[in-house]
């Protein structure tokens, strides 16, 4: 049965990814958009959380993980998110449901390996800067698209309790931005057009390591490095003149000859490092950092005098709690209980305000009764950006729900 729900899904979900516009974050202008994955709902409701070698959850965050698993294990996230925007004097709000990614892994002995889709970022943002003076140009910007990874990774159990493994991304997808300048009052004005195609490959290497401290305890530790990468991106430009109204649409009167050429953008490497401490399926307390340099993702139509790149930073405190896993009697008792906070150095500076993430999660794993597969839910509450400088504040909600559905495969039918 998981089969079939698995041909079935990826069919339908690989067509869907590249329609969906995940995001209307004004800072989605910038570099390859908003960066959307943030680790799985189980991951994601402890903060960003992920040092346990568990046997039932994909961690797509780590390749070493797939040596852990004990099933087949197939699952799909996706997240309906609402957003307040405002700035010192005006506000908006903006919703948007989107798939988080869809994965499977598939254990093999001492090997597992696993493969899946993530829409990793989207841009989706509309702007206008009205001139102070009717002399004056005004403009409006506007953008969507965004990067998706196709993954295949393999994990490798050295000894009980430490494993290695790594993994290939291959990136791609489409961008398109406009920006239309017009005078106040006149319906016309001159648009540039841009059209960006990705591409590129990357990879991650990672190894995870767990001991008993005590009797019960167990020391969790997790070490993650991604390779510097560089994507390649094909733009095709184009001036226009044409008709335009109050929806951010255009009717091109004239235009000018496509003008295509190639650039490279470099994704910069990443190292992340987490350690916890628990109690095997009882409850589970860690942290995790990771750190990546600014890289050089500025291109022709986003690149701008008043931003500057630092480096990444990302730092997370969370964990779970089970009552009770095998209670019979109780199903609340088998619920998983996750919590995290998490803070995030975006990289991003606009007018000397870094652009800065923080937020606070919670989530609850729901067991299917009869079988090792489980609902999640998620919930996330954050705040990103700031008003000062006349920048765009997001008070964002996040809720999150996945599948992951486990099976035996290859496995030999006997009959007596």
């Amino acid at each position: 049965m998981i089969k079939k729900i698995i041909v079935s899904t990826c069919l339908l979900l690989s067509f869907v990814s590249f329609a969906q516009e995940g995001t209307a974050s004004p800072y989605s202008f910038f570099g390859i958009g908003d960066v959307r994955y943030k680790g799985t709902t189980e991951v994601r409701s402890m903060g960003g959380v992920a040092v346990e070698q568990d046997s039932i959850h994909i961690n797509l965050d780590n390749p070493a993980a797939y040596a852990n698993l004990k099933l087949t294990t197939f699952a799909i996230g996706g997240s309906y998110n609402a957003t307040k925007l405002k700035t010192e004097s005006e506000s908006a709000s903006t919703r948007r449901t989107t798939l988080d990614y869809l994965a499977v892994g598939v254990p093999l002995g001492k090997f597992g390996f696993g493969f899946g889709l993530i829409p990793y970022s989207s841009v989706g943002y509309k702007i206008e800067s009205i001139a102070a003076d009717a002399s004056e140009n005004s403009t409006r910007f506007k953008g969507s698209g965004g990067l998706n990874k196709v993954f295949l990774g393999v994990g490798y159990s050295i000894i009980p309790g430490l494993s290695i493994g790594a993994d290939a991304h291959y990136n791609f997808g489409k961008i398109e931005t406009s920006s239309l300048e017009f005078v106040t009052g006149i319906p016309v004005g001159t648009r540039e057009l841009n059209k960006i195609d990705l591409s590129g490959v990357n990879f991650n290497a990672g190894m995870m390591y767990q001991t008993k401290i005590t009797k019960k305890l167990t020391f969790y530790s997790s070490l993650n490095y991604t390779l510097e990468s560089t994507l390649t991106s094909t733009n095709t430009r184009n001036i226009s003149t044409g008709l335009l109204n109050s929806n951010f649409d255009i009717t091109v009167v004239d235009t000018t000859d496509d003008v295509v050429y190639k650039s490279d953008l470099t994704l910069p490497s990443k190292i992340t490092f987490g350690a916890g401490i628990g109690e095997s399926k009882k409850w589970l307390l860690g942290a995790q950092f990771s750190t990546r340099d600014a890289g050089s993702l500025a291109n022709n139509y986003n690149d701008m005098a008043n931003v500057t790149y630092e480096k990444q930073q990302k730092f997370s405190v969370g964990g779970y709690y089970i009552p009770n896993y095998n209670s019979f009697t109780s199903y609340t008792k088998r619920i998983v209980y996750r919590a995290g906070l998490r803070y995030e150095k975006t990289g991003l500076i606009v007018d000397s305000e870094a652009i800065n993430d923080i937020g606070f999660t919670l989530g609850l794993g729901m067991p299917i009764t009869g079988s090792f597969s489980n609902v999640n839910f998620g919930f996330e509450l954050g705040k990103k950006g700031t008003t000062n400088s006349n920048l765009v504040q997001e008070n964002y909600a996040n809720f999150s729900v996945s599948l992951s559905l486990n099976d035996k495969w290859f496995e030999k039918r006997k009959f007596n």
